[in-house]
Order: C-alpha cells, then structure tokens, then sequence
C-alpha cells in the first residue's frame, strides 16, 4: 500500500478553501502579536517523530487482543505501514525498531525501501524483558542486573548486537529498558542490582560507535511489583553519567507515577545537558500506552513549553529522539498513530506560541497571574490551521483521519494481506 501524491492532491481539494480561511485568520491574529508564523510553520515541518516497528499491529491486555486485521506481519509491510503515516502527515520520517522482533534479512533492501519512502532510522530498542528462543540463560529474575554473571553477559552480548544492527542501517542511537526488578520485599539486593546493572551498561557503552548515544530508560513499576532496579529519572541519570558523556536519560510520559511533575524532570536534565529522547503516550492510571494528548493534553503542553524553552537556551543539550511509544488496543493502530502526531504537534505549536521573554518578566516580578495567562493564553488557541500548512507545504494532507479513511487504507491493507496476519511486538 502507498499513498501517491495524485491521492494527496484529490484529498486536499475539497477543503482547501476552509484551510485557506482559517489559517489566513489565525495567521494575521498571530503576526499582530508579534509571532513569526512562518518560522512556527518551517519548525513544524521539520519536526519528525519515529514510529516504533511494534506499534503497527494492534495491542492487547492481559485478557485478549482484537486485531483491526491487515497487520504488517514483516519489517517490510511495517516500513510500508509508516510510509503511509508519513505520506498523510510529513511528520513520521523515522522508525525506532525493536530488536529481536524486527531484525531485517536484508539490510541493504530495507534501506533501500526505508529510502524510498524518505524513512530515517532513529534509535534501536535492545529486549532483555523476554526470554528469547534458543537462548541459553534465562531472565525471569532479571537481566543486566542479574545475580548471575552468565545472565548479564548474555544481556550484554544482545546490547552489543543490537548496536551492530543499528549501524549497519544508520542508526545512532541505542535505547536501553529493563524489566529487572523485584516483586517481593528482600528479595533482591538494591546496592547490588544496581551496580550490576551499572557495570553491565558500561560493557554495553564500550561497545558504542563515537557517533552514537545510549539512552538509558526508567519505569517505577511493572512488571515487578515492589521495585525496579532503573525506578527514576535519578537513577537513570546516575547511571547515565556512570557510563559516560554519550549516556542519557530518557523520558517516557507513561513511565511515572501518577501527578509526577514531568516538565519539571524535563527541565532540570536539559539544564544538565542529559535529555536523551522521549517516548510519547498518555495514561490515566499508569502504564497505560494510550493515544498521545488523549488524557491529559494540558500537561504535553507544559512539557513542550519546557522542551521549546531548552532547546533555545540549552545548547549543552544534544538534539532530542523523539518517538510514540504506544499500544493501541481498541483502535485501528494507524489511526491511533495519526492522532498521537497531531497531538504532539498541536502542543508543540502551542509551545512556540508562548512569548519566553514576557513570561520571564512575569516570572522575576512574581507575578503569578500574568505567568498563568501568558501560558494559557498559547494552550486555548487552536492551532491546528498552523499544522495544516505545514502538511500542505510538505506534501501531506490537511485532515489526515479523514483522507485516511476515505482512501480506505485499512480496507485496502485487508484485501492485500489478509485478516489473520498478526504484527510481531505488542
């Protein structure tokens, strides 16, 4: 399935005018504000979030999954899937894949493919959460921090492996999550699970190209249920400046718990020039993998505004790696993934709205009421004329969900693969 730029064209026609009229309104608002709508524009064109290979199919619970059918059940029909997001939206050039799931057979072929479709490979995701077939150790009690020390060289040796994969097509980045925890009072040593895991990532951090970075991830719960070994974004961060200046921390919205101030962990790590990337979701309860911007959209918000306010003030900071991290158990994956980009972009819009120097004045005169009003002022504009220029000037759509379903993407992607075909990953 591929989307042609003929198709494009066809979609737009019909609401080129009403675009035209809402985006001419929100741009003279603007400019008499003193924005500078075009550069907002250009910045939204250029912003690319990588679509993880596993989140192409649909997700699932512990109780059963409902597949939405036509799945990709190879790497090829997943770069495929994503080079339909990206046709639609212009703003999902990358893909992060998920090793062992998604090893290529042929690289050069799907580099070639991925090319095509103008796709970018983003960070490399190692698993040592599951045992794998044929191997010889097991991780039921954990991995990188595992007592035994044949354990921990097997996870080392997968790191090290993944990273080979990634360079040999482009990637420069390696992601680093561990299930390694404990689900019972005494039943781990903290100090030693730490420092074997501190000493594991290490070996794994040897092994990095000069070019590359390890982004070291964290999660306070799940699947253990009284401790993980990476439980923070502090004990990421320790262990990050334990490796080296190439480690960081990364920050997944979902990985926290319940009203944890996340523009505020945000802000505190670009400062220290160790925000690696970010994995975008949303949840109500915990862990809940739902679409980006579904629960709590004034909190993304607040997050860009930090993440806008860093990358204009904190050049130590390297570029960040962005990527949706989701499960998608009730809805067609794809138009779930459509939905998390625009949410991103509406709250990174927003973000760029905010006059940084006003608010800056606010904040050294205490003046609480007017700091409240400068962001809420950006948050209650609708700013989605904004992402549809951006589309439009890059060759997308100006209502993805729409030309989405009224080119019958999901309906073709069944007639071409078939209903009983089933994603590898979530």
């Amino acid at each position: 399935m591929k989307i042609n730029q003929e198709q494009v064209s066809e979609s737009n026609k019909s609401g080129l005018e009403n675009h035209k009229d809402s985006f001419d309104f929100l741009a003279n608002k603007l400019t008499k504000q003193g924005k500078d709508v075009d550069a907002i524009v250009s910045n939204l064109a250029d912003f690319q979030v990588a679509i993880p290979s596993w989140a192409l199919g649909a997700g699932g619970t512990r109780f059963g999954r409902f597949s939405f059918y036509g799945e990709p059940s190879s790497l090829e029909q997943k770069i495929e899937d994503i080079g339909v997001l990206h046709s639609l939206t212009q703003t999902a050039g990358a893909v992060s894949l998920h090793i062992p799931w998604d090893i290529p057979s042929d690289y050069a072929a799907i580099k070639e493919q991925a090319d095509a479709l103008n796709i970018k490979f983003d960070a490399v995701n190692s698993n040592t959460f599951q045992d794998q077939k044929n191997a010889s150790e097991t991780y039921k009690y954990g991995s990188l921090s595992n007592t035994s020390k044949a354990v921990r060289e097997q996870a080392i040796q997968h790191n090290l492996d993944v990273i080979k994969i990634g360079d040999k097509l482009g990637s420069k980045a390696l992601t680093v999550w561990l299930a390694d925890g404990s689900c019972f009072p005494g039943q781990n040593n903290f100090q030693t699970a730490f420092q074997n895991t501190q000493d594991s990532l290490i070996d794994i951090y040897k092994g990095l190209p000069d070019d590359w970075k390890m982004l070291v991830e964290y999660k306070p719960y799940e699947p253990n249920f009284y401790s993980t070994v990476i439980q923070d974004w502090g004990a990421s961060l320790m262990l990050a400046n334990g490796c080296g200046d190439k480690a960081y921390t990364l920050v997944d919205l979902g990985h926290h718990l319940p009203n944890s101030n996340i523009e505020q962990i945000v802000s505190i790590l670009q400062l220290k020039g160790k925000l690696g990337g970010f994995h975008f979701n949303d949840s109500k309860y915990g862990d809940d993998d739902l679409t980006v911007g579904s629960i709590k959209p004034y909190a993304l918000f607040l997050i860009f505004n930090e993440l806008v306010y860093g990358m204009q003030n904190n050049p130590q900071n390297p570029d960040l790696a962005w990527m949706i991290d989701a499960s998608h158990n009730v809805k067609d994956p794809l138009e779930d993934l459509i939905q998390s980009l625009e949410a991103i972009q509406e709250a990174y819009a927003k973000a760029m709205l905010i006059d940084q120097n006003l608010l800056k004045e606010a904040q050294l005169d205490n003046d609480v009421v007017k700091c409240q009003e400068i962001l809420q002022g950006a948050y209650r504009t609708d700013v989605r004329p904004l992402l549809e220029k951006a589309r439009l000037n890059t060759g997308g759509v100006i209502n993805p969900i729409s030309a989405y379903r009224n080119l019958g993407v999901r309906e073709a992607l069944i007639k071409e693969r078939g209903k009983n075909t089933v994603a590898t990953g979530l």
